[in-house]
């Protein structure tokens, strides 16, 4: 028994060697890869069974902070997983700027819209995206488009939940193992407010800001001239300072915004959502 299966349970090795097994199986491989821990754990385990017959494609947008995306390639580079950058232009869709709960199939529709031209171009057998067990008692739209794109979740199919991944990817010394999730940008805009680049550029230039203050798991949820702040509940308390509202306060009236509010909730994955109709959570 080596120390890596020491470390782990039975059940986790077992969906380890699962996924493992069922990624060797395949002829090639393109991985949907964002730098979260899911795809960057994908892209890692996929490469260790496919070597070149794998590919991890980027989808470069102004929906993607540019230190996630610069986060994404390092990592890429660190463990030698091939990777290619490719532009995607959900911005110029009508439906995707109008902002309405189905943004993210939108958005998932350009992604694998340009990664089927790719596997065509390249002739790779499959695509494969990050969706974990957990992912399924969400509203997440996009997994609507990558079944029409006929994009597979090995993740999911090894019966593998977030924090399992999470798990694995320790063992394996990835050093993204607890990194925090990072919805796209558009994800900060309020349901009804158009996504454009100014107002992506506004949310990640806010978010910098709290970053550069020491903060670490957090949101800015963009309402207009009114930036909504999220942190975690045990970073909200630091952040009760008058010197360090005022200094927030001007720094976010400088990208534009004229009013600043400390979410009392604190951090929540998906809180945009919940302000949509029950109707709209159906409509996957």
């Amino acid at each position: 028994m080596t120390v890596e299966q020491s470390i782990l349970s039975t059940e986790l090795e077992e969906k380890r060697t699962a996924l493992e097994d069922g990624l060797a199986s395949l002829d090639s491989l393109l991985v949907a890869y964002s730098g979260g821990t899911d795809s960057a754990y994908l892209a890692f385990v996929a490469h260790k069974a496919l070597g070149a017959r794998m590919l991890a494609v980027i989808a470069d947008s102004p929906s993607l902070p540019r230190a996630e995306l610069a986060a994404a390639l390092a990592f890429a580079n660190e463990h030698a997983i091939p990777v290619e950058t490719i532009a995607t232009d959900e911005l110029s869709n009508p439906e995707y700027q109008r902002n309405d709960a189905q943004r993210c199939f939108h958005c998932k529709d350009e992604l694998f819209t340009q990664m089927e031209r790719l596997r065509a171009e390249r002739a790779f057998a499959h695509i494969a995206y990050g969706r974990n067990l957990d992912d399924d008692g969400d509203f997440r739209p996009g997994q609507r488009a990558a079944a029409m794109h006929h994009a597979i979740a090995p993740l999911a199919e090894a019966g593998l939940r977030k924090a399992e991944i999470r798990a694995l990817a320790r063992v394996a010394g990835l050093s993204l193992a607890d990194k925090p999730a990072s919805a796209c940008l558009s994800s900060r805009i309020e349901y009804g407010r158009a996504v454009t680049k100014e107002a992506l550029a506004q949310v990640e230039a806010a978010e910098a800001v709290l970053r550069a203050l020491g903060f670490t798991q957090l949101r800015v949820r963009h309402h207009g001239e009114l930036a909504r702040i999220e942190l975690t509940r045990d970073e909200l308390p630091r952040a009760l300072s008058l010197a360090l509202f005022d200094r927030i306060a001007a720094e976010f009236r400088a990208l534009g915004f004229r009013c600043v509010t400390l979410d009392l909730e604190g951090f929540r994955s998906g809180s945009m959502n919940a302000l949509l109709p029950a109707s709209a959570l159906k409509a996957r």
